[in-house]
């Protein structure tokens, strides 16, 4: 309702704006013809509209900051709604887990933690003495072992010309590039 009460203060304003310049008009065509009193009292009559247009602007001013105040409340309102149904959902969440119950999940996985730990230190204190210096010996001689790769020759590669392909073979070729 507000912002159709804003529009209709604007089309009067528009009405009030196309009034005064006919005025004005009026207003030099009888000061040509000589009728200096009614120009005056014409005159008079815009001024008085030329006011009761700057109290229109006032008022349409006024409708759309309230209108912008009333939208802002209204998204406010929504945020305060999501806040709401964000904290009964948060709350929910904490009645399922509990402190204690968090405490106990994390005991659990310590201990988890530290029977894993303990099995480990069973695992490596399986390996003899001899299976240690065996496992290092084989370590050593992986890393000692050289790949042998062919010698790169010195002398600079000849020059090869480009072969000519034969003109059957072209087309095959477009052929399975076609496919």
């Amino acid at each position: 309702q507000l912002k159709q009460q804003r529009d209709k203060l604007k089309q009067y304003q528009k009405r009030i704006t196309q009034q005064l310049e006919r005025e004005r008009e009026i207003a030099r065509q009888l000061l040509r013809d000589g009728k200096k009193e009614r120009a005056k009292l014409l005159l008079k009559k815009k001024r008085y509209r030329e006011q009761l247009l700057d109290k229109t602007e006032n008022q349409i001013t006024s409708l759309e900051t309230m209108v912008q105040s009333i939208e802002f409340t209204q998204i406010e309102m929504k945020v305060v709604e999501g806040l709401q149904i964000g904290n009964e959902c948060l709350k929910k969440m904490h009645q399922v887990m509990s402190i204690e119950e968090v405490e106990r999940i994390l005991e659990e996985t310590q201990e988890a933690v530290e029977y894993q730990r303990q099995i480990d230190e069973l695992l490596a204190r399986s390996f003899t003495q001899e299976d240690e210096e065996a496992i290092l010996e084989e370590l050593n001689a992986i890393t000692q072992e050289q790949i042998e790769l062919p010698e790169v020759p010195s002398e600079p590669l000849p020059e090869k010309k480009p072969e000519k392909v034969p003109r059957e073979a072209k087309p095959r070729q477009v052929e399975l590039v076609a496919a």
